[in-house]
């Protein structure tokens, strides 16, 4: 039933795009806000607290529900989790920018796949090459592809094997990823950002190795685990590194390297192996996502007849 529960979710996602979803991070932001203007003392402590109280009864709402609809119908489950998953995964919600900036380099419309990239990205694009502007775009791909499809996956299958119903887990990792983003400002914060990080890289330590070891099955093995194993930890952010230097290596493509901002050089670590980017490697970061996506479903696919046959 996990199997095509995400099957219809992503099918609903790309058929269907959630329109409205601004207006559900919208609630979500003042929810988590609430928690953070009562419980921030600028300690660790606090930030804990204030985690556990904003994200625990969610799931236990969740479980409960999941449960009471099981007892009644397992089609009734099933079409929530389905539903919950709709509401958590995003495909869409990275992919337009992705396409539409594809298609403007392809053009040589570089200003158009500025314009575009400085929206996704919230940060200036107007100093960028062509070749920036498709490194910068595969390297967001790759970070949203899983923070928004595979990330929620992992914990949607973890918390079906649990018993639990796949969609508290898919609602713990986007929780977790929105506080880590909401309260991750240690400036703005203090200490009570500490818990909300740390427990982000307890949720991620497991999916980013999945997708990792993903995009070395499905592209070229060889140099996937060794930007894996060489150049992940030169990245800032470990999780972030594992991310990029395995799709990197995937790919075959430079990422990455210097970029210019507000008129300096902004000095980053070079990851992958191979190329320079540009549209075409745009267009291999695409099949990357998809063959993943894929992949898992066929794994699922096969653990699920295993364990009929059982």
């Amino acid at each position: 039933m996990s199997l095509f529960a995400l099957i219809a979710a992503l099918s609903l996602e790309q058929f269907h795009p959630l329109s409205q979803r601004k207006y559900l991070f919208g609630w979500l932001s003042r929810y988590v806000d609430f928690f953070q203007r009562h419980f921030n003392a600028g300690e660790h402590k606090h930030g804990k607290i204030a985690w556990l109280l904003a994200v625990l009864p969610l799931l236990l709402v969740m479980v409960g529900v999941y449960w009471v609809l099981q007892a009644a119908h397992p089609i009734l489950a099933w079409a929530f989790n389905v539903l919950v998953l709709y509401l958590t995964m995003g495909f869409r919600q990275f992919s337009h920018y992705f396409t539409d900036i594809h298609k403007a380099l392809r053009a040589d419309n570089l200003d158009e796949a500025r314009r575009l990239l400085a929206a996704w990205r919230n940060a200036p694009a107007h100093e960028l090459n062509a070749e920036e502007v498709a490194r910068l775009s595969i390297e967001e791909a790759l970070l949203a592809s899983h923070r928004k499809v595979f990330g929620v996956i992992v914990w949607f299958v973890v918390f079906s094997l649990l018993g639990l119903g796949g969609a508290a887990g898919a609602l713990l990792y986007r929780m977790g990823q929105f506080l880590r983003a909401r309260w991750g400002d240690e400036a703005e914060f203090g200490d009570f950002t500490g818990f909300a990080r740390q427990a982000f890289d307890v949720l991620e330590w497991l999916p980013v190795r999945l997708t990792a070891i993903t995009f070395a099955i499905v592209g070229d093995f060889e140099d996937t685990l060794y930007c894996w194993r060489s150049q992940a930890s030169t990245w800032p952010d470990k999780e972030a590194g594992i991310l990029l230097a395995s799709g990197a290596g995937s790919l075959g493509v430079r990422l990455g390297m210097i970029i210019p901002q507000d008129g300096l050089p902004l000095d980053r670590p070079e990851l992958g192996l191979g190329d320079d980017a540009d549209a075409d490697f745009m267009q291999s970061a695409i099949g990357l996502v998809w063959r993943s996506v894929v992949f898992w479903l066929l794994l699922m696919l096969m653990l699920s007849l295993a364990n009929l046959l059982g």
